[in-house]
């Protein structure tokens, strides 16, 4: 390839990088404003997400215009492939941390209900999980990537528990059922978080493997990390 692919490619390498970074530290302030009930934060994921959006739409661009200009074959065509799918995924995890931030935005103008569950635990696993993922896509480490794809049924599990703890508190506290639902919807957007860096990581197999790991549970449980 010639010199300008391999500038292309290096840009469209920092680009993806930057949204990387943009997006987990969105999640990052999501996670603190739902600890401490913060509004003004929240309403600042809220207002930074359009630059995660025009970024998202620009990294697609950069692809679609080197894979029409360059026709990358091998590895380079399976990195392009990756990177348009890993722009989705942190697109998408942006958007969850909005969602969250909206929740915390209505929950933060009513009492708190005193639940059995840890949310910081359930939000410093996934946020762990997309820096691992990151990290993994930055170093081309398919341990690391592998380690982020088991973790996602811990955090499944935790998603779980909260339903079931939901479940019990409106049982006892029917009259704050808006509120626990907005909790459950949290725990979802949490584990939607976690199922994006798992995608990320998955993406980062295939280039390292050229394989497509997705669904195959089995085989990641038995890979080494």
């Amino acid at each position: 390839m010639t010199i300008h692919f391999q500038r292309e490619m290096d840009k469209l390498k920092r680009k993806i990088l930057l949204l990387g970074a943009m997006v987990e530290k969105s999640v990052q302030l999501a996670a603190k404003a739902l600890e401490n009930r913060d509004t003004e934060m929240a309403d600042k994921i809220i207002a930074e997400d359009s630059k995660v959006d025009e970024l998202e739409v620009e990294v697609e661009e950069d692809c679609l215009k080197i894979l029409a200009l360059y026709q990358p074959v091998a590895i380079d065509l399976r990195i392009i492939s990756a990177i348009i799918k890993i722009n989705n995924d942190l697109e998408r995890v942006g958007d969850e941390a909005v969602n969250i931030a909206q929740r915390v935005n209505i929950m933060a103008r009513r009492p708190p209900v005193d639940i059995q569950f840890d949310y910081i635990l359930m939000a410093e696993k996934v946020e762990s999980m997309l820096k691992n993922s990151l990290d993994a896509m930055v170093r081309l480490d398919a341990d690391l990537a592998y380690k982020v794809c088991l973790e996602d049924d811990e955090v499944d599990d935790m998603k779980n528990r909260v339903y079931d703890r939901i479940k019990e508190a409106i049982v006892r506290q029917p009259e704050r059922v808006g509120y626990l639902i907005n909790l459950l919807l949290v725990s979802r957007h949490l584990e939607r978080i976690g199922d994006h860096a798992t995608n990320i990581a998955e993406e980062v197999i295939y280039v390292i493997e050229g394989k497509i790991h997705r669904h195959a549970e089995d085989e990641l449980k038995s890979a080494p990390v």
